[in-house]
């Protein structure tokens, strides 16, 4: 790893949709035995991405006051980073980790928006659910966790095609430009509660690699 935040011991992380802060208290408490100090972002899951953007944007400079910081984000989480880092080269970054981010769209999310009510649970975030193109274009480091264990309350909307973790696809994880994608045999919450993950996420922040 390269670039004047390599040794960045702030972490930035953000929870997906319909989760409260609180679920990243488990994966935070073992970031900071490794010696990180953890910044959770809260955010209406529901509501814009553009406006969880600026929000996040807002956050950064309050909390971080300049510095470098690791940014690691889960499913929904892990899009608002890329998004955010994307459109503000302001904001300074040591890496970028998505565990389980369905960057690309999401299979079961459009199957989800068939109906009323899966429309209104989305809220705003219901345009990411479309297929796209995504490319990281910043020289930090960005690393891609997924899961391939299919259990998760999506299954129920029918069967999802290739490798996923029972919401997000594999292949929807896929970022043109990323460092490294690391595959982990677990379901799509349980991605943020398995130790193997966050042992992957100490070491990509460290080296810049998973390996």
């Amino acid at each position: 790893m390269t670039g004047p935040g390599r040794r960045s011991r702030d972490v930035v992380l953000v929870p997906g949709l319909w989760m409260p802060s609180i679920v990243m208290r488990l994966l935070a408490r073992r970031l900071s035995r490794s010696g990180y100090s953890t910044h959770v972002f809260a955010y209406r899951g529901r509501g814009t991405v553009d406006a969880s953007i600026e929000h996040l944007r807002g956050f950064c400079r309050q909390q971080l006051a300049g510095r470098a910081a690791h940014f690691v984000g889960h499913s929904l989480g892990g899009v608002v980073i890329l998004e955010m880092l994307g459109r503000h080269p302001d904001i300074p970054a040591a890496s970028a980790l998505l565990i389980g981010s369905p960057v690309r769209g999401c299979d079961a999310g459009r199957r989800l928006g068939l109906a009323r009510l899966g429309r209104w649970m989305m809220g705003g975030s219901r345009p990411l659910w479309e297929e796209r193109e995504v490319a990281w274009q910043r020289p930090e480091p960005l690393g891609v966790i997924a899961g391939t264990q299919p259990i998760g309350l999506a299954r129920m909307l029918g069967r999802l095609p290739g490798p996923n973790d029972g919401v997000v696809r594999v292949a929807e994880t896929a970022v043109e430009g990323m460092r490294e994608r690391a595959l982990v045999p677990v379901g799509h919450s349980a991605l943020l509660v398995d130790r193997r993950v966050a042992q992957l996420a100490t070491r990509f922040m460290a080296e810049g690699r998973f390996a």
